[in-house]
């Protein structure tokens, strides 16, 4: 393929992808397929000669969108979503077309001042003080890695990077099981240990309190270990518990132990002041993740990780060899420095044509709906015979359940199976329930209120 080819191809791509998008409510949800299903339709090895682009076309729409799981359908209820509005969209194919990569600020100049002037947007949209600064990484995973790592680098005053954890002391990190995953992944690829995760125990709201913080700490000091960071729940991807932020961050201050904010999910929401009590007192965090790429409609992959003070984090993963000095420039941003990757997408691309394109009151107005639909979903279920509503609604996720673990498994495979909406599963306080969240980009009311439906027509 060449140039000429591209232009013809991109076309017919464009094509393709407003008709997915139209015709996604027709289809189901979720691939009815079982593993292996679509590997059995591919040839074994590469071929030796060059192939028609008309038979490679016409085996991906053979192959592939019947085989997938379609995150951007307007009935995907499941996980969190991965949204990706159409000017998103669009700014992809151009930062495709490019193909750069911005690892340090000489390589693309204009990506590196882009995330810088974005984040500041971003920051303005949350209503952050002005003394946050940030970046963009690919998931909160590596976001919450980068802060991680600098905990513990500033716990050791930077010895590890060089001398590495051997001999040293032994950190203590602190999170509640309402946390994501993704925390303990961190402080295991930190080489913190997962027994080094103190689990501090939640209030009946599964909200992590400053008092339950100050104990857990307290008594990590009387057993002669050192607390190094502290991470918070705002928005948990079971059941979307809060930690009492400006609570835990008053203790943390005064012990002298940094704090990270997980509002992957929930950050998004912020733009909208009512919600913002929900956070109270993240404005003493050191740093926080928010995801745009779960409800604002910039698709993966955008992680947005605001820092207080860049410089501790820059101290902890920046190195500059000499291959990658910008000649007379020694104070020039390096985005690269602040994350664990070198090398780096033009992400903010998709910020700037998302925030442009829809402005924060039409972002508003969607996340508004997904929260008054998600709750309006709840009530209709609640209405049905056999239906318990486990947790209720936190912005617009909550979970519901039958008598037994057996039934409400039963009942879930059932929807999934069906293919008109998708739901997951998690367990709240030990017992099988059904997650529901409604924050799809082109979601309407009526795709929400089919979730009351399709249940009630598989109770009947």
């Amino acid at each position: 393929m060449d140039h000429e080819a591209l232009r013809l191809w991109s076309k017919r791509a464009a094509d393709w992808a407003a008709d997915y998008h139209a015709g996604l409510r027709d289809r189901p949800v979720r691939a009815p397929l079982v593993p292996g299903a679509i590997a059995r339709q591919l040839p074994a090895g590469p071929p030796e000669a060059a192939e028609p682009m008309t038979d490679i076309w016409d085996d991906f729409e053979r192959i592939v969108p019947g085989g997938m799981t379609h995150w951007q359908h307007p009935r995907f209820f499941a996980y969190f979503p991965a949204n990706a509005a159409p000017a998103s969209m669009l700014a992809e194919q151009l930062v495709n077309a490019m193909a750069c990569n911005a690892l340090i600020w000489q390589t693309s100049p204009a990506a590196t001042e882009v995330e810088q002037v974005m984040i500041g947007w971003l920051r303005q949209s949350l209503g952050l003080p002005e003394d946050f600064t940030g970046t963009i990484h690919d998931s909160a995973t590596n976001a919450t890695l980068s802060a991680v790592l600098t905990m513990r680098e500033r716990a050791l005053g930077w010895r590890g990077l060089d001398e590495g954890l051997s001999g040293g002391p032994v950190l203590r990190f602190y999170a509640s099981a309402e946390t994501h995953s993704s925390v303990d992944k961190a402080i295991r690829v930190a080489g913190i240990g997962q027994r080094n995760l103190v689990k501090v125990p939640v209030n009946a709201d599964r909200a992590m309190t400053g008092a339950a913080l100050r104990a857990a700490i307290a008594a990590d000091r009387a057993a002669g270990l050192q607390p190094a960071g502290v991470i918070l729940c705002a928005g948990g991807t079971s059941v979307g518990a809060f930690d009492l932020i400006g609570d835990c961050v008053a203790v943390a201050k005064a012990e002298g132990v940094p704090v990270h904010v997980d509002a992957a999910w929930a950050g998004s929401a912020m733009i909208c002041p009512e919600f913002r009590g929900l956070w109270a007192g993240v404005e003493g965090a050191d740093s926080i993740v928010f995801n745009p790429h779960k409800w604002l409609g910039a698709q993966f992959d955008c992680s947005v990780q605001f820092l207080r003070d860049p410089g501790a984090q820059v101290r902890t993963l920046g190195l500059r060899p000499t291959y990658l000095e910008t000649a007379g420039r020694e104070e020039i941003v390096n985005f690269n420095e602040w994350t664990v990757p070198l090398g780096r997408r033009f992400r903010a691309l998709k910020l700037w044509f998302v925030l442009r394109a829809y402005g924060l009151e039409g972002l508003r107005a969607r996340i508004r709906n997904h929260i008054a639909w998600a709750i309006e979903a709840r009530d209709q279920l609640a209405t049905l015979e056999g239906v318990e509503i486990v947790t209720e609604p936190r912005l617009s996720l909550f979970t519901f359940a039958l008598k037994d673990e057996a039934s409400t498994e039963a009942l879930l495979q059932r929807i999934n199976d069906d293919g008109r909406i998708y739901l997951t599963q998690t367990r709240v306080d030990g017992r099988f329930s059904i997650r529901v969240q409604v924050g799809s980009f082109d979601c309407s009311r009526e795709d929400v209120m089919l979730i009351a439906m399709t249940v009630n027509e598989f109770l009947a």
